[in-house]
């Protein structure tokens, strides 16, 4: 009971200041360079582990593929969209809130590819979810945007949808870091083929881009993406992706408590009406839904 509170509170935690820290290392860095660099060292740190509990022992070779286009998804193409939409100006909010869609897709596909029976009650629970996102951060869509900043964010809402789906589908097998390695390892390959056609790469190691990339490959790539794909594991890839909903308000309120940002009474109660959107939406029903 305990891990099934904690984790997915940790989870949404760390996932929100993802894209505060993102958008800080954008600004030291080109952000395929940046992501080449943070994945590198953290497909190392996730082959040390590996190694260390001889879990290639109880992988077979086929099963790679699948960690492979996961990563791909994950860390590659859905997080470099993000980076590249922070690069052009596109606030890290308002990302958050593009990619917080990605619960109703997840939802309607797993239904059609997994077989998973999403209830009327889970399904207010994600219109909730999105409304409550929405009004945190709806002020911030009062400005225009970069036109590629935002293709970017759509691309990689359609990437973290098909990886939550592939995961579910094909990864569930795969020990935990194993599948990690993997997917660093295929996102920092792509990501340093990437930076060579649409950028000139640059990193420059200031202090702030020190702790950036910091807390992203500890907290985010070793701590954030580890429970989701053990929450992946573990529940309907529905139940998992509703938990995204939470990610701008938990983001407005870091923004509020460690960068002074504003925090109005309407991000609050967006903030409680997300909450419940969540509730209703990871419910485990009767029957099947989630159990293993």
């Amino acid at each position: 009971m305990l891990v099934s509170f904690v984790f997915p509170l940790t989870f949404v935690v760390l996932w929100a200041s993802a894209f505060a820290t993102g958008s800080v290392a954008t600004q030291d860095a080109t952000p395929f360079a940046a992501l080449a660099f943070r994945f590198a060292i953290v497909a190392f740190g996730f082959f040390v582990v590996a190694w260390t509990l001889s879990e290639f022992s109880k992988v077979e070779r086929r099963d790679f593929k699948h960690s492979i286009v996961t990563g791909i998804l994950f860390h590659g193409l859905y997080l470099g969209g993000c980076w590249y939409s922070f690069s052009v100006g596109i606030p890290a909010g308002v990302s958050a809130l593009i990619v917080c869609t990605q619960p109703v897709l997840t939802a309607i596909f797993a239904g059609i590819l997994l077989e998973e029976r999403v209830s009327n009650k889970n399904w207010i629970g994600l219109s909730l979810g999105f409304v409550g996102a929405a009004l945190v951060l709806g002020a911030d869509f009062g400005t225009e945007f970069a036109i590629d900043g935002l293709i970017a964010n759509v691309i990689a809402l359609a990437a973290i949808t098909a990886a939550t789906i592939w995961q579910r589908k094909f990864s569930q097998t795969l020990p935990l870091a194993t599948n990690n390695a993997l997917q660093a390892a295929s996102a920092a390959i792509f990501h340093g083929t990437i930076m060579w056609f649409v950028e000139e790469p640059a990193i420059e190691f200031t202090v702030m881009f020190g702790f950036a990339m910091g807390w992203q490959i500890i907290a985010v790539s070793f701590g954030a993406f580890t429970i989701l794909m053990y929450l992946i594991n573990q529940n309907s890839a529905s139940q998992t992706s509703a938990l995204f909903f939470l990610v701008p308000p938990v983001a407005a309120l870091i923004g509020w408590v460690l960068l002074s940002e504003g925090l109005t009474m309407i991000d609050i109660i967006g903030f409680v009406v997300a909450s419940v959107g969540v509730y209703l939406a990871t419910r485990k029903q009767e029957g099947r839904l989630g159990e293993h």
